[in-house]
């Protein structure tokens, strides 16, 4: 923080918590000590899968773009650098826990088991959702949300949900603003970046959040840039400031750190379903690539800052320190076939997505037949049946 802060030079942010340095190597900030817990029980084998899946979403998003620049997608939106605070958050949750993404979660909702075929799926127009989010497979992973901000509403109605689930097997059904939490069986994690602090759905839903002590963690990815609008004219002071101000816990990690990810959201998902109220990460981060394929952001970033970004990536980071555990270049080798052909199997599936039934559009909107539904229906009907029998 420069001398220029409106709270004096004497004021300081503590250090991003982190277990990493940039070059990958085990060393960590005196703010992490405290979450160090966390990770005693991750074992060599975790890690690897951690890295697995990091380096899956790394060449599937790179795939994904040429499918795009090939015409096979209409757009797509990369998460290139913000892989590491991701797999180590969604490694953190319990299966039973829900997670609300935004529509660059890549890495999450692979890990939660999401197929990435059904990702790309919404970017290539064939369905009106994306995935099944009732189907156990998916993790309990929600939907993309391309509205900035709303899923954070969303996710703070369901983590009041599983207050009110937890109240009520115990024969309690008030629910009175400031009250203490409950402990529940499950918590809620909401993901979005940095340009959509400024929605006022996010400052809602940490207003309801805290007010009735919900179980959820909001994670913020502070990748730098609101599509072409840097992060330091979204806010002058750090993010997780803001959080600090509606009454929930709130830290800064580096975002680009699997540990530091890990240890810190295991912590706070822990205290949110012990009826500790909710929690905000701030995961300093940075998107390497464009906003989506529409953006240049030649036109807007210096190439100097992408390079020194580039130094900081989490993936690389990442084989470094496993190589220092023991990782040895067979490891490597064979992780680096088993992707290739992953992603082959995906491209195919990918192109071979079948079109949507027309009427799933009605489906899923309700979860009883509502008349309106009926309504737009038989209208397409007619709008479709006036084109002729070639329509």
């Amino acid at each position: 923080m420069s001398d220029t802060t409106p709270f004096g030079p004497d004021w300081r942010d503590p250090e991003p918590i982190r277990f990493l340095d940039d070059e990958g190597r085990y060393a960590p900030s005196a703010t992490a000590a405290e979450f160090a817990a966390e990770l005693e029980d991750v074992d060599l084998d975790q890690l690897k899968q951690w890295y697995l899946d990091m380096a899956t979403v790394r060449a599937f998003d790179i795939e994904c773009t040429h499918l795009q620049r090939q015409g096979q997608l209409a757009l797509w939106a990369p998460s290139m650098g913000q892989e590491g605070g991701q797999v180590g958050i969604a490694h953190a949750a319990l299966p039973q826990d829900h997670l609300f993404p935004t529509y660059r979660e890549h890495t999450v909702a692979h890990v939660r088991g999401v197929q990435l075929s059904a990702i790309a799926g919404q970017f290539r127009g064939v369905t009106h959702g994306g995935w099944d989010v009732t189907d156990p497979a998916n993790g309990n992973c929600h939907l993309y949300t391309l509205v900035l901000g709303a899923q954070t509403q969303h996710a703070s109605g369901f983590a009041l949900s599983q207050v009110l689930d937890a109240k009520r097997a115990q024969g309690d059904s008030s629910l009175d603003p400031g009250a203490p939490g409950a402990p529940t069986e499950a918590a809620t994690i909401a993901f979005y970046g940095d340009g959509t602090t400024s929605q006022g759905d996010v400052n809602e839903s940490m207003v309801f959040a805290a007010s009735f002590q919900a179980p959820l963690v909001h994670v913020m990815q502070n990748n730098g840039w609101a599509i072409s609008v840097p992060a330091v004219r979204q806010s002058r002071t750090p993010f997780y400031r803001r959080a600090l101000g509606f009454g929930l816990r709130a830290v800064q990690i580096d975002g680009n750190d699997p540990l530091a990810g890990y240890a810190v959201a295991k912590r706070f998902l822990d205290a949110a379903r012990s009826g500790e109220g909710p929690g905000y990460i701030e995961a300093l981060t940075y998107r390497m690539g464009a906003h989506t394929t529409s953006d240049d952001p030649t036109r807007y970033r210096e190439s100097d800052e992408v390079e020194s970004w580039r130094e900081k990536d989490p993936v690389v980071r990442f084989e470094t320190y496993l190589r220092e555990l023991g990782a040895d270049d067979e490891f490597f080798e064979q992780t680096a076939a088993q992707i290739k052909a992953v992603i082959a199997e995906t491209r195919e599936a990918i192109l071979t997505l079948p079109e949507p039934d027309r009427d799933s559009m009605f489906a899923h909107v309700y979860s009883e037949p509502h008349p309106v539904m009926t309504a737009q229906r038989e209208w397409l009907d007619r709008y479709e049946a006036s084109f002729g029998g070639d329509a």
